[in-house]
């Protein structure tokens, strides 16, 4: 009797333990099924008021704004530089520009070859990184292996072959070269290898979303981090004449201003918002968004996706396209000022109630690889993402204690006037030092967001503080900085700034009226599209 007790009692363990195995294994697998799914939507050179949700009155968002209203504005989000590369660098990274070393677009002139725009500056500017370092951990590593389906769609810029999305992480890799900009512009036939041509007169942000949208749907039974990476909104603008005649009819019912420039330090800058161009271009990101949007609604994943939106750095309002005003910020892309890093930086976490939809606590491009790791309940990796902090907190309602520096290093010109200068901001103070002269200006943002009052006379104790920080931080992380030029010509370089003066600001008021005439032409090879939309 005894041992048949036993051999039951060890039949009915044996089934126990079988059951508990099928059970734990089931739990297993739901736990892997809920996983949270990641989609990060970043733009080309959106200035930080290029939305509705963020204050224009001119172009039109409403699928960008959905996801502001439903999840987090962070007012004071930044991106990592006032240009493109090092900031997509900052946020694959985790760290700060001078600290991975990418701190210009990659492809500009340094050194001596810089001499070659004719522009005639005091320094040359640093050498810098070319491409995405391998020793890095990049966010789409640390997903995919932690059992991540991962997928990049559009503007890489991050290195040359050997260097492009699918060597650093990424599964699938829709579109991602080492050009910066749409080579053959944002309607078909293009010049992209990766990006297969379906048809002549497709929209670029349109063929870029649906790609998206495909890959959302294709993985919708596994966990996802989605990278849509637009080209939009860099130059060169193009929309279609439908969209152009909607926004060249808006700008004329709203009252055309009689000047839309006027001269910032080295270049003019626009100070209106009335390119229906560049606003169609807009809309046309804005509808391509919501395609995305629909998907992870029709893929019944809507409820368990993270959704990131933020753009690379300011609006363009000098140089390139002079598409757009960042005002009442200063300044824009390749700028110093608040207007050429300050940015529209959402995050939707579906299943988080916030009762407060904004948060005025500064963050940073950095940030964003802690904060998903944080958000997915995987492990953080803090010798990887060093400069960056887990915004989940916030997200959640709570409080951030934490007064952190953010830096930013930026040792070159840019083709849109900034200075070579290095940035600290701690607190509501801001110090900008400038590297041609050693020259530092200082601003309180609470008190003076336009960075139009420098108050380092009335608060040199902080300025002195600030300035040491920055300094030894930049010496702590081997920052590379820019040299003087011998050849430097002051008479040249005046006889440029009257050439803008006189000449380049005139030109852009005329060719601004010019966009805004009911006999406008285009280039011809845009001009197509108003035979297709999608």
């Amino acid at each position: 009797m005894g041992v048949k007790l036993n051999f039951a009692n060890r039949f009915l363990i044996l089934n126990c333990l079988i059951f508990t195995f099928s059970c734990s294994e089931k739990k297993e697998k739901e736990v892997e099924a809920v996983k949270p799914n990641v989609l990060f939507i970043l733009v080309d050179d959106l200035g930080f008021k290029d939305l509705s949700a963020t204050g224009s009155s001119f172009y039109e968002t409403p699928n960008v704004d959905s996801i502001a209203k439903e999840g987090m504005q962070f007012t004071q989000g930044y991106a990592a530089s006032r240009v493109c590369s090092p900031s997509r660098a900052s946020i694959m990274t985790g760290k700060f520009t001078a600290r991975h070393g990418i701190t210009d677009w990659i492809g500009a002139k340094t050194g001596t070859d810089w001499r070659e725009h004719g522009h005639h500056d005091q320094l040359l500017p640093a050498e810098y990184v070319h491409a995405l370092p391998k020793e890095d951990i990049s966010i789409a590593e640390a997903f995919k292996v932690n059992g991540y389906k991962t997928f990049f769609s559009g503007k890489w810029h991050l290195g040359d072959e050997g260097n492009y999305p699918e060597d650093h992480g990424f599964d699938i890799n829709i579109a991602g070269w080492d050009k910066g900009s749409p080579m053959g512009g944002y309607f078909s036939p293009w010049n992209n290898p990766k990006l297969p041509i379906k048809k002549d007169g497709e929209n670029l942000s349109m063929r870029l979303a649906q790609e998206t949208a495909d890959f959302i749907e294709q993985n919708k039974d596994v966990p996802f981090f989605a990278f849509l990476s637009f080209y939009a909104v860099h130059g060169p603008i193009q929309t279609t004449q439908p969209k152009w005649k909607k926004y060249r009819d808006k700008a004329h019912k709203q009252g055309i201003a009689k000047e839309g420039y006027e001269m910032e330090r080295v270049l003019p800058i626009r100070t209106v918002q009335d390119n229906p161009i560049y606003a169609g271009l807009v809309e046309s990101m804005d509808d391509a968004v919501g395609v995305v949007l629909e998907s992870l609604k029709t893929s019944g994943v809507a409820d368990n996706t993270i959704v990131v939106f933020t753009s690379d750095n300011g609006g363009v309002a000098s140089g390139d396209a002079f598409s757009t005003s960042n005002l009442p910020l200063r300044g824009g892309k390749g700028y110093q000022w608040e207007g050429g890093i300050r940015e529209p930086f959402f995050i939707r976490v579906p299943w988080l109630a916030i009762k407060s939809k904004k948060s005025d606590f500064p963050v940073t491009g950095a940030d964003f690889f802690p904060t998903l790791l944080d958000l997915a309940q995987l492990e953080q990796l803090p010798d990887q993402h060093k400069d960056g902090v887990s915004l989940k907190p916030i997200l959640e309602g709570k409080t951030l204690n934490l007064e952190r520096p953010l830096y930013w290093h930026y040792p070159h010109y840019g083709n849109q006037g900034g200075n070579p200068s290095s940035i600290i901001r701690l607190g509501d103070w801001k110090l900008i030092h400038y590297w041609e002269n050693d020259f530092e200006e200082l601003y309180n943002l609470g008190e003076d967001p336009s960075e139009q009052n420098n108050v380092i006379g009335q608060h040199k104790q902080v300025a002195q503080k600030l300035s040491s920080q920055l300094l030894n931080w930049l010496k702590e992380v081997g920052a590379r900085l820019p040299e003087k030029d011998e050849e430097y010509n002051a008479n040249l370089a005046a006889k440029r700034h009257q050439y803008m003066v006189n000449e380049k600001m005139p030109a852009l008021e005329n060719q601004r009226m010019d966009f805004l005439s009911e006999d406008f032409l285009p280039n011809k090879d845009w001009w197509g599209s108003m035979i297709t939309e999608d």
